[in-house]
């Protein structure tokens, strides 16, 4: 009979040594747990296979998109630029599709003329550059002669220019980009006029797309996005505003100087100059200086000078002086931070993150300075940038200090010298460690005082 235990329930038996034990029920393999594939995974599979798959769908569709967005990005800004104007016509009684037209109708009408001007300038200048190019060359030419003992000739110079290697590798890569160059030509025209139908619609329907904006946000979420708005419009075309305002003024300053200077065409080179040293920030100036200095070059070399001269000073001026005045209550960003954006606007979208890259930080400054808390300041000498004098004092501070206590003592002891009469005994008053008590004490001044060393 089998042994049971005081349960009552059967005691497993070890087998015998060398017999193999027989195998679990299957029921009871892996602790009773089903070894098939758990129903999640390959619904998690085909999932992630989507996801995945979405994602490269979305990439290569934004990259295929990246010209498209970055002109509405573009529009969008000019629509926030011009819509104080438009909206203080529609405020008169004037429809806000009229009233957008008129104000892109000005726009157009002033910078075709400025483009025509502008390009009839080139073209005379440098037909006369190059009619003038051989008494240039004649002029460097005797320079060089007289100052390095050469013999050289205009016309062995022109034949060398004309028989080199790079001047006919120029003229054939030139006439292959012919095309390249009309293509990128025709492209640019087409994104302009992209740009000039987006701004138009968000100028003129730009109630109506809050509206749309607004409808599929809560309550509390539409006040943030108006005031967001009102922000960007405020930022974006006070920066424009103020930096037309700083065009008009270094404009007439430079046709003040160049028309001085009696400068073919200062008029339009004044405008070059306000625009072009406004709207390329930072480094503006000095491109935009380039030009009149090379037609100031045509009339004089010293002119030249005069301008390059005219330009830095100019620049300083309107860094320190004229900037932070009409700039502090529209574009209130500090300068270096200005710098910084459109370095990083560069870098992300070339020469259109260069240009909107100022009021958009202005913007997202002033946005996000509503909801920043902020303290009073402690009243710390640290805080103005000077330093506690107490703490940690090195080695020339404490020099100092024992050279004060030195030439302090050396003056009392001459001042109590010279009071008390002169003699030997007259140099030996009290020494600096002694009791200023002790001079009064000695009556016999010949001989050593009680304080005496």
């Amino acid at each position: 009979m089998a042994r049971t235990d005081e349960t009552g329930q059967l005691t497993r038996q070890d087998p015998p040594s060398g017999t193999t034990p027989p195998a679990p029920p299957p029921g009871e393999a892996g602790g009773g747990t089903d070894a098939r594939m758990p129903r999640w995974l390959p619904r998690a599979l085909v999932l992630t296979l989507a996801l995945v798959g979405v994602f490269q769908l979305g990439s290569w569709a934004f990259h295929q998109l990246t010209g498209l967005l970055i002109n509405i990005l573009i529009a969008f800004f000019l629509a926030l630029a011009i819509e104080p104007a438009v909206s203080w016509m529609a405020s008169r009684g004037m429809r806000r599709g009229l009233a957008t037209a008129f104000v892109f109708l000005a726009v157009m009408i002033v910078s075709a003329g400025f483009v025509t001007l502008l390009g009839s300038m080139l073209a005379g200048q440098i037909i006369k550059i190059v009619e003038d190019f051989p008494q240039y060359l004649d002029s460097v030419i005797n320079w060089i002669n007289t100052h390095f003992n050469t013999d050289l000739r205009r016309v062995d110079v022109q034949e060398g220019l004309l028989r080199s290697d790079w001047l006919r590798n120029y003229v054939q890569n030139s006439a292959s980009g012919v095309l390249d160059v009309s293509a990128q030509v025709l492209g640019g025209l087409f994104q302009l006029l992209t740009i000039t139908l987006f701004s138009f619609y968000f100028a003129a329907d730009g109630p109506r797309l809050r509206r749309a904006l607004c409808s599929v946000l809560p309550p509390a979420r539409q006040a943030e996005v108006l005031r967001a708005w009102e922000i960007a419009v405020n930022k974006t075309g006070g920066y424009l505003y103020s930096r037309g305002l700083m065009a008009l003024i270094s404009g007439i300053a430079h046709y003040v100087l160049l028309a001085g200077l009696d400068v073919p065409y200062a008029p339009v080179l004044a405008v070059w100059v306000g625009l072009v040293s406004q709207f390329i920030p930072t480094i503006g100036t000095y491109l935009a200086g380039a030009l009149p200095m090379l037609i100031a070059f045509t009339v004089d070399p010293w002119y030249a000078l005069w301008v390059l001269i005219f330009v830095v000073v100019y620049q300083q001026f309107e860094n320190y002086v004229l900037q932070p005045k009409l700039t502090s209550k529209t574009v209130d960003i500090h300068p270096a931070v200005a710098f910084g954006s459109v370095i990083a606007g560069t870098a992300l979208l070339g020469a259109v993150g260069a240009l909107i890259a100022i009021p958009a930080v202005a913007t997202l400054q002033a946005f996000l300075g509503a909801y920043v808390k902020r303290y009073d300041v402690t009243d710390d000498p640290r805080v103005h940038g000077h330093r506690d004098r107490g703490a940690g004092r090195g080695l020339v501070a404490r020099l100092r200090e024992a050279w004060g206590r030195q030439t302090g003592g050396s003056a009392g002891r001459s001042g109590s010298g010279s009071g008390e009469g002169s003699g030997p005994g007259a140099e030996d008053g009290p020494g600096p460690d002694a009791d200023p008590g002790d001079s009064g004490d000695q009556e016999n001044p010949g001989g050593p005082g009680p304080g005496a060393s």
